[in-house]
């Protein structure tokens, strides 16, 4: 039997950095995102031999280990050495040996919310293959609680639960690890039209989001001002963001995003950078009227919204950079996981 699962990469589109300890724990976040059609999988076949073998399909990284209840964490393949550690931990069910292999459509760094993901798929193929008792919300928590504790990676707690939930979800994140997930009833006719006038686009540059996020925890601990209110302004753009997709007025999302952009700078450094902001401008100039920095910021991803068909505009405009437009479609289905033979 071969155990399978795959969990969709997601767009933030409103509110990001605000589901950030101690952001969260004191004043409450608040984010919207969607899922789209670019994944994190993983595969795990039960193998004879007493070995375990673990491999990043896309990166083409692969280590071998003679089976053991505890892999080394050395900087290669961690994600699936964290997850692998911690259900032996907590459950002990794994006996024998098997080959783990994880694929992801999007470059680590990326923005949108990749390695997050990926503990997602892995968290789930273990769980079809030993039927472990785990809710939507015990995956997302379980998933945070492995990446930010077991592995001490800095992050926050948007990617977790959107790829566990998938679709579109207006989130809040408060003290104590709580997080409540609001699914929103968009209307099909919404969502196709954002679907069709956001652009999705790689700058073939990726980039450690930790050290833009460590410094983000810094200025909220240390009582920033001008940080903490950006991050205020971006929690209210969530809000903002919420009521024009439920009421369909779209004409307000690239405003919107265009907002978010501008608060988001404040938060910290390197968030945006020369080579951004030049391929914002020639954005808005080609007819986009918002845009933003996927994830963290400083590289990956950037999402533009462009109406009335400005679209084709903007990206012959973007393709001068030397980056890539990616083509997508917004998702309803979260975690998926499911056994062959």
């Amino acid at each position: 039997m071969i155990y399978r699962s795959k969990a969709p990469l997601r767009l933030g589109l409103a509110g990001g950095g605000t589901d950030v300890s101690p952001y969260s724990d004191e004043f409450g976040g608040a984010i919207l995102n969607a899922t789209i059609s670019l994944y994190a999988a993983a595969s795990i076949e039960p193998m004879d031999e007493n070995k375990i073998i673990i491999e990043a399909l896309d990166r083409k990284e692969k280590q071998e280990f003679d089976f053991i209840n505890s892999l080394p964490i050395d900087g290669k393949l961690d994600l699936v050495k964290g997850v692998y550690n911690r259900i032996q931990k907590d459950y002990a069910a794994i006996k024998n040996g098997f080959r783990l292999s994880t694929f992801v459509d999007a470059p680590a760094g990326s923005g949108l919310g990749t390695s997050s993901t990926l503990v997602v798929a892995i968290i789930g193929a273990f769980v079809e293959m030993l039927n472990l008792p785990l809710g939507d919300y015990d995956i997302a928590h379980y998933a945070y609680d492995i990446e930010r504790n077991d592995l001490g990676l800095a992050g926050g707690k948007q990617d977790q639960y959107a790829a566990t939930f998938g679709g579109v979800n207006f989130m809040e994140f408060y003290g104590g690890d709580k997080v409540i997930v609001n699914p929103l009833r968009i209307r099909q006719e919404y969502l196709n039209e954002l679907e069709h006038n956001l652009v999705l686009y790689y700058t073939s540059t990726s980039r450690e989001s930790a050290t833009i996020i460590k410094e983000q925890q810094k200025n909220v601990s240390q009582k920033n001002e001008k940080s903490i209110e950006a991050m205020h302004q971006l929690k209210e753009q969530s809000r903002m963001m919420k009521e024009a997709l439920l009421k369909g007025r779209l004409n307000e999302i690239g405003e919107i995003l265009n907002y978010g952009f501008e608060q988001k700078r404040k938060m910290a450094h390197n968030i945006s950078n020369n080579l951004i902001e030049e391929m914002y401008s020639a954005a808005k100039a080609a007819g986009a009227t918002g845009g933003k920095i996927s994830g963290a910021g400083g590289g990956g991803f950037m999402t533009f919204y462009c109406p009335n068909n400005t679209r084709y505009k903007v990206i012959d405009e973007l393709n001068t950079f030397g980056g890539e437009v990616r083509p997508y479609l917004f998702t309803q289905h979260g975690l998926t996981t499911w056994t062959t033979i």
